[in-house]
């Protein structure tokens, strides 16, 4: 299966962590403000293009898509292990893995008051699909059909059991297709409704946007026609502010929810306030290269053991902070098929200078690769490197720290160039399938210059779980890969740093999800 290509995450990321944001504060409103409503600000960093859903792949814009849009299927909260019925009552995917068949519920209605249809949703997945914007990938493959008026099937050439993980994603949200028709929506890439969509609300969901900033707010007003049940807040405000900045707002109770600070920034947050930490699903890992063409060094097996062996991830985690867990796979803890935390990499300094002895190499020199600027979930890659570079100079391998600016370590890692590299890898929609781009051949094998054929019995694993059925199946398929992968691969999966987010006392009902951050529609207030 195709996937977006991690570059652009990064990509995203670094202009999400480089913008210089406004502070939004002229702007803030208190929960009761706006004409005796309740109102909800939220302080983010934006990393937003676009409010169409067919076109949206960045964090703040499924956060807007997931108040404006529904889908087929949904998640309970943060628990991404099961998905759940939404606009379908009910899905079913057939012992071969290739047709699932959804039941529409029946009652959804748009924003306008338009009955949603069958044909809303066969028109809205084939246009994101057919329209190539950046999330058209999740359906590559996948043939959309009404066999009924409540009857959908999605079929694949090959098993596809992500599929129902896939749906949920807010870019797949069922839009209404006669209104927007009426302003130049179409199933191919001559589709002209984006600037429409950022202004308009085509979709069921519980909110609609009342206006759209792509660099300074979002605002978001209570859909009054919406069927289902009346979210808490009648206006939602998301702000374009820098993390310092937000830290103050939310102290001060110019806003209520901020969703962009450090593990440093919310330590000693008021008494009044609500932190949430949770591990984040970014997973940070370190990768050793296999061609022989970029080192004679990283491609050693030996060697790679010795550097498992030798990183201190306690120490690492001690960086990262509270709600930081330490990765005991590719895959993230909150994903099925995740490792236990029992099978994580242990440091053995001992066991790591026998496996630099056994490699033959003597007293190695490697070149560390990364990006200097760029962080995640406000942690910085220089602490982590430096922190690495002393761990395994302790077992006698000497690290050369080479921080670049992103667009030059991106360029090099995509391509394969980097004797070791640090990266991090997060989820394109929560299933375990998104992992295999970390086998040979594949995605982020290839950047490790793992070539098909370099790991028969990895590879077979992985061809395996591809097309595993059911979830018991699954999960033991992608621990497999797993096992392997960290037996004998070029990764060393290092941690999930922590996700904060600060609330007011007043706000219930926050959880963090890996897809959308937060669902603003399930807020409550005290």
């Amino acid at each position: 299966m195709a996937t977006r290509s991690q570059t652009a995450a990064v990509l995203l990321a670094a202009a999400l962590t480089l913008a210089a944001c406004a502070s939004g504060g002229g702007t803030s409103q208190s929960p009761a403000a706006s004409g005796g409503g309740k109102t909800l600000v939220i302080d983010t960093s934006f990393d937003l293009k676009t409010a169409d859903p067919g076109r949206t792949y960045e964090p703040t814009g499924l956060i807007v898509g997931k108040a404006v849009y529904e889908t087929l299927l949904t998640f309970d909260g943060a628990d991404v292990t099961k998905p759940m019925p939404a606009l379908a009552e009910s899905y079913e995917l057939s012992e071969d893995g290739k047709t699932l068949t959804l039941k529409l519920k029946q009652g959804a209605t748009f924003a306008d008051g338009a009955p949603l249809t069958a044909d809303d949703v066969v028109f809205s997945l084939t246009r994101v699909r057919d329209m190539k914007g950046t999330p058209s990938f999740l359906l590559d493959g996948v043939e959309v059909a009404k066999t009924d008026d409540t009857t959908i099937t999605l079929t694949s050439k090959a098993a596809n059991p992500a599929l129902p993980y896939i749906l949920p994603n807010p870019a797949l949200g069922i839009i209404n297709s006669k209104l927007a028709q009426q302003h130049g929506a179409t199933t191919d890439p001559q589709d002209k409704a984006e600037q429409w969509l950022n202004s308009a609300s085509a979709g069921s969901g519980p909110y609609m946007i009342e206006s759209f900033n792509v660099s300074s707010q979002v605002t978001l007003k209570a859909n009054p026609k919406y069927y289902g049940t009346k979210p808490a807040y009648d206006k939602v405000v998301l702000r374009n502010v820098e993390a310092a900045t937000q830290k103050l707002n939310v102290a001060r109770g110019d806003s209520q929810v901020a969703l962009n600070l450090s593990g440093d920034q919310v330590a000693g947050m008021p008494a009044t306030l609500q932190v949430k930490k949770t591990a984040s699903a970014n997973v940070i890992f370190l990768l050793a290269n296999q061609d022989s063409a970029i080192s004679k060094t990283t491609p050693n097996a030996k060697f790679v053991e010795a550097v498992r062996k030798g990183v201190d991830y306690a120490g690492l985690l001690e960086l990262a902070g509270e709600g930081s867990t330490q990765a005991p796979g590719v895959i993230p803890s909150q994903l099925l098929g995740a490792l236990p935390p029992e099978q994580a990499a242990q440091r053995d300094v001992e066991g790591a200078k026998a496996a630099l002895a056994a490699s033959g190499l003597s007293n190695p020199t490697v070149k560390l690769e990364y990006p200097s600027e760029l962080t995640v979930n406000g942690l910085s890659f220089q602490p982590l490197a430096e922190r690495i570079q002393a761990n395994l100079k302790e077992v006698g391998i000497t690290v050369d720290l080479q921080p670049a600016p992103v667009t030059t370590a991106l360029d090099n890692y995509r391509n394969g160039k980097e004797e070791m590299g640090l990266w991090y890898w997060g989820p394109d929609y929560p299933d375990p399938s998104d992992y295999l781009a970390f086998l040979p051949g594949k995605l982020v094998g290839l950047r490790a210059g793992w070539k098909a054929g370099a790991a028969k019995e990895i590879e077979a694993a992985g061809d395996k779980a591809a097309t595993a059925i059911g979830d018991d199946a699954r999960k033991s398929a992608y621990a497999d890969v797993q096992t392997k992968l960290n037996a004998s691969g070029p990764f060393i999966p290092l941690i999930q740093p922590s996700q904060n987010i600060v609330t007011a006392g007043s706000v219930t009902g926050l959880e963090y999800h890996p897809v959308w951050t937060v669902d603003v529609a399930d807020l409550g207030v005290k």
